[in-house]
């Protein structure tokens, strides 16, 4: 029989989540099904205990449950603790759940791995205090940043979010409000984009050569990422973020890392059809 994994948030008809899987399975020859959990919203830790007990292997979670699945989790990996949010659920040997947090991890892969874009030692802003950003953040700062900055439009939440972390690397917290550094990178880690909308920021936010990121991704450019290019600016969406997740939790359920190219390549192929 079959191992069973699925995705479980509320909405879910939208999720890729079943389509990346299933392709990183047939690449790497691991027996498994995969499907969509639609959740209900005043339930999800009787959603997924029910899965786990009817013999389900382990369990992407989206919105709106990332936080719930954290007081799920019987034990946390490092960067889960960190985040603050659980994103991936693995059913261990003894039964227990181990909760992760693969969405850094996949951000940094994107950026470094598929892009190309290095991190090390560049001045890096990272717009957004949520749950995003949290994820992203030990993920980025492994890479030794020459510095990270957080601007929020609450700067009180950047400045708490960069004091918890202090102890990671060298970052600070502010308002968007006055921005005054330029930057060689710029990551979005806000919803805006899912709305539509860009957040205020400076037309002088870039150094020569400086690059942006959207963590949100769609059809066609996200409203971030066409302001960047309309400076010139190279700008990425977050789809090779979200097929770099999708990779280190199959990882961490099958032992072995897909490749993420192929499937990246194929995701942009059919969701530029759908565009047009």
């Amino acid at each position: 029989m079959s191992d069973r994994y699925a995705v479980v948030g509320n909405p879910i008809a939208h999720s890729l989540s079943p389509h990346i899987h299933c392709a990183f399975a047939e690449q790497t020859g691991e027996d498994l099904l995969y499907s969509k959990l639609l959740a209900p919203l005043d339930a999800f830790a009787e959603c997924a205990r029910t899965f786990f007990t009817e013999g389900g292997c382990g369990l992407n979670i989206t919105l709106p449950f990332k936080l719930e699945a954290l007081d799920l989790a019987d034990q946390l990996t490092d960067r889960a603790a960190a985040a603050g949010a659980v994103n991936t659920l693995l059913c261990q040997e003894d039964g227990r759940l181990l909760g992760d947090n693969t969405d850094g991890a996949g951000l940094v892969a994107d950026l470094c791995r598929n892009l190309g874009w290095g991190i090390r030692d560049k001045r890096v802003l990272l717009i957004g205090a949520g749950g995003a950003a949290r994820g992203a953040l030990l993920p980025l700062l492994a890479e030794q940043p020459a510095h990270l900055h957080l601007a929020n439009r609450t700067a009180i939440k950047a400045e708490q979010l960069a004091d918890d972390f202090s102890r990671y690397g060298d970052l600070s917290g502010g308002g968007l409000q006055g921005l005054r550094s330029r930057f060689d990178l710029v990551i979005n880690a806000t919803a805006a984009s899912l709305d539509n909308t860009l957040p205020t920021l400076p037309e002088q936010l870039f150094t020569a050569g400086g690059k942006a990121y959207d963590m949100v991704y769609a059809a066609g450019p996200t409203p971030f990422v066409h302001w960047a290019r309309t400076q010139g600016v190279p700008a990425s969406d977050g789809l090779g973020m979200l097929v770099g997740q999708a990779a280190e939790s199959f990882y961490l359920w099958r032992g072995v890392y897909p490749q993420v190219a192929p499937v990246l390549t194929q995701l942009r192929r059919e969701l530029g059809k759908k565009k047009n």
